[in-house]
């Protein structure tokens, strides 16, 4: 769990640096990261997380459910952080009320991420409560978490870059660097909170299923937003289909390996 901490909260941090450091780059390369992200965040919430959300629970129908919650979820959170999360970054002349919605922002992106969360623990509770029983189920789990968390990592890269982006033209460059901290920090805690609840248990598996299909709902959402968005014209990019279907073959090359 240590490991993964330090990974979500250096990816953050660096990709949130970049933007920090550099403020010169150029948009379109960004997009095209954006694309690969979106596209492999499809990709395992269709090859592993609702396949363990379906194949972990008793009722279907409840579950799917909780999906659409978190796509509803999703839409609720982008009413305060602007669509951040999948990668919107609005030019300096278009922030004149930015300040006012720092708040909002964090607390939308905040929320989302410490969601997100969430998903490592319930991987890694699955992991131990399986093992004994299941040695074969074991194995999966555990390349389909590291799996899971390169997805993770490959959305929150994109997403503190465009958080650092959107706020330097709003705050000074130390608040800045306090409000990337702070998002660094909401997955891991996330991790870390929803797994001590569960080993003290004020949670139970059920409770962290409702989670975990709630995340997916909103990995739905973010991901199928990033598709429609990269062509807003609807017109054909080659690029961009080569840079998805990449992605789709990385993602069944790990959950095949699994």
């Amino acid at each position: 769990m240590l490991v993964n901490f330090l990974l979500l909260f250096f990816t953050a941090l660096i990709a949130g640096s970049l933007a920090y450091f550099i403020p010169s780059w150029q948009e379109r390369y960004f997009k095209l990261i954006l694309v690969f992200a979106g596209s492999y965040l499809f990709a395992i919430t269709v090859l592993h997380i609702l396949p363990e959300l379906f194949v972990g629970t008793d009722d279907a129908t409840n579950m799917g459910l909780y999906i659409l919650l978190g796509f509803l979820l999703q839409q609720v959170l982008e009413l305060f952080s602007s669509g951040v999360e999948h990668g919107h970054i609005h030019h300096h002349g278009h922030h004149h009320g930015i300040e006012s919605g720092v708040w909002t922002l964090m607390i939308g992106l905040f929320l989302h991420a410490f969601l997100e969360g969430t998903l490592l623990s319930h991987d890694g509770i699955l992991v131990a409560h399986d093992h004994a029983a299941h040695e074969g189920h074991h194995h999966h789990h555990h390349h389909g978490s590291n799996n899971l968390m390169f997805g993770i990592m490959l959305h929150k890269g994109p997403e503190a870059f465009a958080l650092v982006a959107v706020l330097m033209s709003a705050l000074k460059k130390r608040w800045v660097f306090v409000l990337l901290i702070i998002f660094a920090l909401a997955s891991p805690l996330g991790m870390i909170l929803s797994s001590v609840l569960f080993e003290q248990e004020f949670i139970g598996r059920g409770a962290l299923n409702v989670f975990y299909g709630m995340v997916a709902g909103g990995f739905l959402h973010i991901s199928t937003t990033i598709f429609f968005e990269s062509s807003p014209d609807h017109r054909f990019h080659l690029n961009k289909v080569i840079i998805s279907i990449l992605a789709f073959a990385l993602a069944i090359s790990f959950e095949m390996l699994s």
